[in-house]
């Protein structure tokens, strides 16, 4: 997968890795050096597609009444319970 370097120092990915990473364009391309090498890092570009709806199977009726101070409160204690859940597992295999 070696490319030459253009007359502007311009190099072309390989369309393996550009599938692989999903980089498409309009993607933005960070270097810098390393050692003696370059690291290349993408960023996807803004979007204009609409977000409304994705996370319309978290509302209730409930959930609308409550505050955002108390959204986030109940989504912490959530992911807590699930995290205690998810070690005691873990301790109960090692201990099997």
């Amino acid at each position: 997968m070696a490319n030459k370097v253009g007359e502007k120092g311009q190099v072309v990915i390989d369309k393996a890795i550009r599938d692989r990473l999903g980089i498409g364009p309009g993607w933005l391309a960070i270097q810098r050096i390393v050692d003696d090498h370059v690291e290349i890092y993408f960023v996807t570009p803004e979007h204009n597609r609409s977000l409304a709806g994705s996370l319309s199977e978290y509302v209730t009726e409930e959930t609308k009444k409550l505050s955002w101070d108390e959204m986030r409160q109940r989504a912490w204690a959530a992911a807590a319970a699930e995290r205690e859940e998810r070690l005691g597992a873990e301790v109960d295999d090692r201990r099997s």
